[in-house]
């Protein structure tokens, strides 16, 4: 599946949570029905495909690291993300993601994601900026 192109557009996601959960290596082994919505895809089109598939190009890659190296040390996750819908539009949300269990070992991870306040997002897009601008460098 080809990725979007990013357009400068926002999809307004002001109520509902999205929830999600992937195996180790991030990919969806199950996504509700606000995530379909929210994020413009079909069940069948998310689930076995890598998370990524709604990652936003304006997000640095320090963002995932920092994400994926709490979470690979067992603890939870919370912080604000721009994802990138099927049709190139756009949307905050921010996400709480926790391991999943089993018999003492992490099996996977469980997302709950509701949209982002205007203040969490005016918070977050200069150190995003700042991020991107070191990345490039």
């Amino acid at each position: 599946m080809q990725r979007p192109e990013p357009i400068d557009e926002e999809f307004k996601f002001e109520e509902g949570l999205i929830v999600s959960s992937t195996d180790l290596k991030g990919i969806i082994t199950y996504a509700n029905r606000k995530f379909c919505e929210i994020a413009g895809y079909a069940r069948e089109e998310l689930v076995g495909k890598n998370h990524n598939i709604v990652r936003h190009p304006d997000m640095p890659k320090a963002a995932f690291q920092e994400l994926w190296d709490t979470l690979k040390s067992g603890k939870k996750w919370t912080g604000v993300v721009k994802n990138l819908r099927k049709d190139g539009k756009y949307y905050w949300v921010y996400s709480h993601i926790t391991p999943i269990e089993k018999d003492g070992q992490v099996t996977g991870y469980t997302a709950a994601r509701r949209p982002a306040s205007h203040t969490e997002i005016n918070e977050v897009i200069p150190i995003y900026k700042d991020l991107l601008e070191k990345e490039k460098n």
